[in-house]
């Protein structure tokens, strides 16, 4: 079975290498990926965030040419989640693009609210690196 997947974009007026060079770090999370919430702490081999969910594991895409930005969220329960994210060139800019995976069982609403919390992600990642 495929989940229902909804692709959410930005354009950003600044190059994909600088975009890329940035949102791939963890460290930067905290200023624009509210999802993750408002700390990211790297212990033993591993990024560990305190989010809206509660504490969770995140493991990034090794360091790459192509600006994947793709990662894995574990919740404390141990449930995966897989996040495709990219960065690309868009003429002197970039587009960010995300994709949200809608879970089995998962409402309208959340999923709705879900969509929304990843906009605003990407808009603050916009906003930061346009200044």
């Amino acid at each position: 079975m495929t989940f229902m997947a909804k692709h959410i974009s930005v354009s950003i007026e600044r190059r994909a290498a600088e975009v890329y060079e940035f949102a791939s770090n963890p460290e930067n999370l905290p200023q624009w990926a509210g999802g993750l919430g408002g700390s990211i702490k790297k212990v033993d081999d591993e990024w560990i965030a305190e989010a809206p969910m509660g504490t969770v594991k995140v493991k990034f895409a090794e360091q790459n040419k192509f600006g994947i930005l793709d990662h894995n969220v574990t919740l404390s329960s141990g449930a995966k989640f897989y996040n495709p994210m990219r960065v690309f060139p868009n003429n002197d800019g970039s587009e960010v693009i995300f994709t949200l995976y809608r879970q089995a069982g998962m409402s309208d609403q959340k999923f709705a609210d879900d969509a929304g919390s990843v906009e605003r992600d990407l808009n603050k990642l916009k906003t930061l690196l346009e200044k």
